[in-house]
């Protein structure tokens, strides 16, 4: 838990609210300096990788005609597009259950019904809004005040989900990389000798989260402020559940893929790395960085039967929950005001 005023505290009770913090936070002279650099820094950095994106995108894709793309949905069936439906339920359920976890680290109280809710909504928006981070914390904070949950364990809520959905891709996506027959990974443009190394690099430093949740018991300490680990059984129960998270929103387009060759262990692999680009983008969605990496880094694929898929995968995964998740905050909003 986050915590800037008593660190020797491991577990027990909320953390202090972060109003000292965030006035702290806030740079002056050289630092502010600094801070406005680094903003410019991501702000260039961010219209860069949308830059590459396109390129990559209008590469694979400007000579492919809608009636292909159209054909590649056709193929989908009822099936499959139930099925895709279905999967992206369940990855927003498996976050609600992240949700739960989160709250309890944070030493807030919550009905499992409402947190369930609160975390849909929260991701939800925040998924398609982009700044993840700051965006479902903002809605938590709205969404669990009736509940008595203070800012601080709000923040800490959110950064354990953050957490897991961090080990849970690093995890996938380093398995696929590590362990994908070197066949299947010629399949992609990783050289061989990158994805195995970059493979075992996030493996290891997935099990070094782990162990040192297991192992360090007193906070970490930086900057005049604290963070209590998560305890082992979560860091597990992070990894556990952010793997099969994210495994099943890369099943969703693997599965609008259709009759693609690229195997799925070997796909992971490619959504996990274009997954981290996405974020690290800020562009909301990370759309177009998302699927101009995976596009890259899957140059075989079909460009039709791709295209399809990440249209079929940004309706069920984006748009499809955001339309909910909009609806269910007007419907609360309304009755609060109705009290």
């Amino acid at each position: 838990m986050l915590n800037s005023h008593d660190p020797s505290r491991h577990g027990s009770g909320p953390p202090e609210p972060l109003t000292d913090e965030l006035a702290e936070a806030i740079p002056e002279g050289g630092a502010g300096l600094a801070a406005l650099a680094r903003r410019w820094a991501l702000r260039l950095a961010s219209v860069v990788l949308l830059t590459m994106a396109a390129v990559v995108l209008w590469r694979e894709f400007h000579q492919l005609s809608l009636a292909a793309v159209v054909q590649s949905m056709n193929a989908w069936g009822h099936g499959r597009i139930l099925l895709a439906i279905a999967l992206s339920a369940f990855s927003f359920f498996l976050m609600g259950v992240v949700e739960w976890l989160g709250v309890r680290w944070s030493g807030a109280s919550m009905p499992w019904g409402p947190v369930l809710a609160g975390s849909f909504v929260a991701n939800a928006i925040a998924h398609s809004v982009g700044a993840n981070l700051l965006v479902s914390g903002a809605l938590r904070a709205r969404l669990y005040d009736r509940y008595g949950v203070t800012l601080a364990q709000v923040a800490a809520t959110t950064l354990f989900s953050g957490m897991s959905f961090a080990v849970g891709v690093a995890a996938l996506g380093g398995a696929g990389l590590a362990l994908s027959p070197a066949r299947q990974i010629a399949a992609t443009a990783i050289p061989l000798e990158v994805a195995r190394s970059l493979g075992w690099a996030l493996m290891v430093a997935v099990a070094a989260y782990v162990i040192l949740c297991g192992v360090r018991k007193a906070p970490l300490r930086a900057y005049g402020r604290s963070l209590t680990l998560p305890s082992a059984g979560d860091a597990m129960a992070q990894l556990v559940i952010g793997i099969v998270d994210n495994g099943v929103a890369a099943a969703i387009i693997w599965l609008l893929m259709t009759s693609e060759a690229v195997h799925y262990q070997t796909f992971v692999g490619a959504y996990a790395v274009s997954a981290v680009a996405g974020l690290v983008s800020t562009v909301p969605g990370g759309a177009g960085v998302f699927e101009g990496s995976i596009s890259a880094l899957l140059p075989n694929a079909s460009p039709a039967p791709l295209a399809a898929a990440f249209l079929g995968y940004r309706l069920v995964y984006y748009l499809l929950p955001l339309l909910v998740a909009c609806l269910a905050l007007a419907g609360d909003t309304i009755r609060r005001r109705g009290r």
